[in-house]
């Protein structure tokens, strides 16, 4: 499956969760839901993924944990937030850099519609 059609049905998965709970609700509840609706859908899906960060003789085994790792290839990061904000963008961004990842969705399920709370970010 291409990057493309994976980032499709992460979205229509989150669409569909979306739909049944509506906004309001705490980030870890979407969480859940999507991770069960990704699995069923036969995905890999790895969750609270520690990345690790290096500065030169530093490394933290865990400076950072990742919401979502679809396939080995997508990060989804979670927000119940009234809006993005630059912070929630450089998170994903360096989520990207540090995993050398190239495809990110920050879902928003703090929205009336999810369309009006989806950023995606290739590098």
């Amino acid at each position: 499956m291409d990057q493309n059609q994976l980032t499709h049905e992460i979205l229509d998965s989150a669409y569909k969760v979306h739909s049944a709970l509506g906004p309001g609700l705490l980030e870890s509840a979407y969480k859940t839901c999507l991770v069960y609706e990704l699995q069923k859908k036969g995905f890999s899906v790895e969750v609270e993924k520690p990345i690790p960060l290096i500065y030169e003789e530093i490394k933290l085994d865990c400076g950072y944990r990742l919401d979502i790792l679809v396939e080995n290839t997508v990060i989804v990061e979670l927000k119940t937030v009234e809006t993005f904000t630059d912070v929630h963008t450089a998170q994903v961004i360096t989520y990207l850099k540090l995993t050398n990842k190239h495809i990110g969705l920050l879902l928003n399920f703090n929205t009336k519609s999810l369309k009006d709370g989806i950023k995606r970010f290739v590098l």
